[in-house]
């Protein structure tokens, strides 16, 4: 395993035109002969898209097929990538909102969806106010990528923490302007925890709604977070605050608006987004169903 580790940091330190260079073989390979989940995509755009015809869904999972080998390529890069390097690859729009949240005293959630590339939004800490910023992340069965996934999202300063343990975390700590969370925030809970669905890209679907209790118990700052491809190897993210109807958010507020904020994300360069995912897997476990459009 510790050959393992040596190989990949190698290959991390080549020049991102170089493991571009992979990332064409790998999506050759995959697109034409492999088929990484070919069916799940190809039923999650269908789904998604009932109005598209059958070439242009097959046009779209052909360019996903190209960001997703990009994505791993980047995620290798990842583990070397200098702050500078990350800085100049990663552009933050509205940076105005981390400094009124810190002249606020309020603690910010950031809401990101799975859009390529979010693994590289670690570099926010070095641009932000704040003294402290948690990427959550979920625990893998590989212990591994595990251990090397949390070290990647540690970088830059950052400290990331466990979704199972955040939110206990920000009860916990003082809410004064100073912590960010980052939460990719369309994650799919697992079946028996499918508490809430809504309708989501023209579909029934299980949302993960930890943020909730946050929204409606604390006066905290959130975040939509917008991911766009600019070109290969360079990325904008355009932040925006999600505010409330009223005073303050109700229950599932903030959970529905995130997700017409990332439905708007998706349509607009829909073969952007993690397609190979089964998101819909758990619709039929749902316990409570929100029939209010998005």
């Amino acid at each position: 395993m510790n050959f393992l580790i040596k190989i990949l940091y190698l290959i991390s330190k080549l020049p991102l035109k170089i493991l571009y260079i992979f990332s064409d073989i790998i999506f050759f390979l995959n697109y034409y002969f492999v088929g990484y989940r070919k069916k799940i995509i190809t039923q999650n755009l269908k789904k998604s898209f009932p109005e598209k015809t059958a070439e242009e869904i097959s046009e779209i999972r052909k360019k996903f097929y190209l960001n997703f080998s990009d994505y791993l390529a980047e995620t290798v890069k990842s583990f070397t990538m200098s702050k500078t390097e990350t800085r100049v690859r990663m552009q933050h729009i509205n940076q105005h909102l981390f400094h009124e949240a810190k002249a606020e005293g309020k603690n910010i959630i950031l809401l990101a969806g799975h859009v390529f590339n979010w693994e590289w939004m670690n570099a926010l800490a070095t641009v932000v106010p704040q003294k402290n910023c948690h990427p959550v992340y979920r625990k893998v069965n590989s212990e591994f990528w595990e251990k090397q996934m949390k070290k990647v999202r540690s970088k830059f300063g950052n400290d990331a923490l466990e979704a199972n343990e955040v939110i206990l975390n920000i009860f916990r700590n003082k809410n004064d302007g100073d912590s960010i969370y980052l939460f990719v925030a369309d994650q799919t809970p697992h079946s028996s925890h499918v508490n809430y669905g809504l309708e989501f890209l023209n579909q029934k679907t299980p949302a993960f709604i930890g943020y909730d209790k946050l929204a409606t118990r604390m006066d905290l700052i959130f975040l939509y977070t917008e991911m766009k491809k600019v070109k290969r190897g360079h990325y904008q993210i355009n932040y925006s605050r999600i505010e409330p109807d009223g005073e303050k958010f109700t229950n599932n507020e903030v959970v529905r608006k995130f997700h017409r904020l990332l439905e708007n994300t998706i349509k607009r360069r829909p073969d952007n987004y993690l397609w190979s995912h089964r998101k819909w897997k758990y619709q039929d476990s749902i316990k409570t169903f929100d029939s209010e459009k998005i």
